[in-house]
């Protein structure tokens, strides 16, 4: 009886370690998932979702994107954003609430409190503001970068960025969290 064997990328003439993803990407990209409302237990299959998609870059033979770390916050935004358009408001806030819960410490309750409240305004921002807001603060894009990544004048990125902090500043105050 054959004794059937996987091949790997090294029986293949690659190197096993040839993941489209170094780690450091890996937990910008599921951070990203995260604060774009993914919940806790879809971020494997959204950050597998990322590598799928450069690794189909590759084999369409499409150029590699310069900055691949840069490139994989805009997919996982874009995936979130995805996500997000296909559940209902109230079962997203429940998840997302449920993912912040944090041992509490001395000044927990006041972290809990900005965390909710944080999460409630980014999700009551819309799509595009919510997508820039994450990109440029978490991701840590320039507005450059952003633009380019999603093909929009950086005047627009501005635009969203300022509309939405206001938002949400405002929302935080009008909490009376800040």
């Amino acid at each position: 009886m054959a004794v059937l064997r996987r091949k790997t990328r090294r029986d293949q003439g690659g190197d096993a370690q040839d993941d489209p993803l170094d780690a450091a990407q890996e937990r910008r990209v599921r951070a990203v998932l995260a604060l774009g409302g993914v919940p806790q237990a879809d971020l494997l299959d959204g950050v597998q979702q990322v590598r799928l998609r450069l690794l189909e870059r590759a084999a369409s033979g499409r150029e590699a994107p310069r900055d691949v770390s840069a490139w994989a916050a805009v997919v996982a935004s874009n995936l979130a954003m995805d996500w997000h358009r296909a559940k209902r408001r109230q079962e997203r806030l429940g998840e997302r609430l449920a993912a912040l819960r944090q041992p509490a410490h001395p000044s927990g309750e006041d972290t809990s409190v900005l965390s909710v409240a944080v999460a409630q305004g980014l999700d009551e921002l819309p799509d595009a503001q919510r997508q820039v807001l994450v990109l440029r603060f978490f991701a840590d894009l320039p507005v450059r970068g952003i633009a380019e990544e999603l093909g929009i004048p950086e005047g627009t990125v501005k635009s969203r960025l300022h509309t939405a902090v206001r938002a949400l500043r405002a929302r935080l105050h009008e909490d009376e969290v800040v």
